[in-house]
């Protein structure tokens, strides 16, 4: 079930099982540019009929009522409403430490240079569905948005065959105190809201995950609008020495896999006995879990164990990857971070587990994955903001140097520009 890699000798291997890529998928490819395309001509009409194909309802609207949204709130379990609005406080005070200010400063013969930050208007937050749903997904992508300042947000996600959406989706984005949300999924719902139809309003970025349908639409509209990024499976790496429960690495392995037949989980360590006790534990294990054919499935396509000679090995192989999320089941954590370079979480000592993170602990969980870590960042409150310049320079300053921009000007073979000083030179 877990394959089993000795680093370096095996790197090759390593990297061909783990090397997946969610935007190759040529067939999705095309149906995804067949949708795109019907809904930036038809607008709701193609919606409506796409929902209809894929979700197996007519939508006499597309919008979920304030009713409906607060009798979910009302109805909800107690115990879960009272974890949501935990969690999301936590989830905002960490993206509170995120806010960037303006700034101006003043340089020499009166000029004023400057970058303004300023929010985003209007923002689309997808929320996955269908076979399970993500209040945890609303709530990361709504405290950003939230603390950027975005005026206008909006959450999509599918609805079931009746038209009706999970009730702990409502009952989260009641707690973010969103109360636009609309009934749509899949590529679909991406186009509609990255174009605008009769209906639907046009956003000025979307985020947040979804299938393979949703990661290449969201690739083809950046441009008409800004993504957070093309997420893939989920994946996590463990680094872990002869100090770890193998147990504790077993069930977060499973925590990964139990996602989806694609997902990935990887055990670096420079101990066998280890390795053996982990893949003992996991054949032990599986039978007992709900979702065992999908965890088997993702382990035997994308589960591993790397064997490596030390736990600074350990790091290349995790950096080679650059995971979604790293956990370090290690005695002493803190002395591997400095040599991690690539991850989009990590997760300190054994009880840091990634649950915990995708949850609870506050830092964001929609994070790079498929490799994106060595560019990519978790989402963030930037995501919802942009950066202005700002400058102003005084009479006296463009005396003293413009004839030095006209010149740099000129070196490019650009007139116009040039003479566009020249010509306030002369006034002055």
């Amino acid at each position: 079930m877990l394959h089993l890699y000795r680093f370096p000798l095996e790197r090759s291997a390593l990297q061909k099982q783990l090397d997946r890529n969610v935007t190759s998928d040529a067939s999705v490819q095309s149906a995804v540019d067949e949708i795109l395309l019907n809904v930036r001509q038809n607008g709701d009409r193609s919606v409506l009929d796409y929902t209809e194909r894929f979700q197996g309802v007519r939508l006499s609207s597309m919008l979920v009522s304030a009713e409906t949204i607060e009798d979910a709130y009302k109805h909800a379990d107690p115990e879960f409403l009272s974890v949501l609005e935990e969690a999301y406080s936590n989830i905002v005070r960490f993206h509170q430490h995120e806010v960037e200010k303006s700034f101006f400063y003043e340089s020499d013969g009166g000029v004023i240079l400057g970058q303004r930050v300023t929010a985003m208007e209007k923002a689309l937050l997808y929320v996955p569905g269908g076979k399970a749903s993500y209040p945890s997904s609303l709530l990361m992508n709504a405290a950003p948005a939230k603390v950027a300042g975005v005026k206008e947000i909006f959450i999509t996600t599918p609805c079931d065959a009746s038209g009706e959406v999970n009730p702990d989706i409502l009952a989260a984005a009641a707690v973010a105190g969103i109360g636009s949300i609309y009934k749509l999924g899949g590529a679909q719902a991406i186009a509609a809201f990255a174009y605008g139809t009769e209906s639907i309003p046009k956003v000025d970025i979307i985020t947040g995950p979804g299938n393979k349908f949703v990661a290449l639409a969201k690739k083809q509209v950046f441009g008409h609008v800004s993504i957070d990024s093309i997420a893939g499976p989920s994946e996590v790496v463990i680094i872990a020495d002869e100090t770890a429960n193998p147990e504790f690495i077993v069930l977060d392995m499973f925590a990964q896999a139990e996602h989806d037949p694609d997902a990935s989980a990887v055990l670096i360590t420079p101990s066998e006995s280890l390795a053996a006790a982990v893949r003992k534990c996991a054949e032990a294990r599986l039978p007992s879990m709900l979702r065992s054919e999908i965890i088997a499935s993702a382990l035997q396509q994308n589960g591993a164990i790397v064997l490596v000679g030390s736990l600074e090995e350990a790091c290349t192989v995790s950096d080679m990857i650059a995971p979604e999320h790293l956990e370090l089941h290690v005695e002493q954590p803190w002395d591997l971070l400095p040599g991690i370079h690539h991850a989009g979480a990590i997760f300190m000592g054994s009880y840091s587990c990634e649950t915990v993170g995708d949850y609870y602990a506050g830092p964001n969980h929609t994070l790079p994955t498929n490799g994106t870590a060595r560019f990519f960042s978790p989402l963030s409150v930037r995501d919802f903001v942009k950066h202005t310049s700002i400058i102003s320079y005084s009479k006296g300053q463009l005396s003293r140097c413009g004839e030095k921009i006209a010149s740099f000007a000129d070196h490019e073979g650009l007139q116009a520009h040039a003479e566009a000083v020249r010509s306030r030179l002369r006034t002055l």
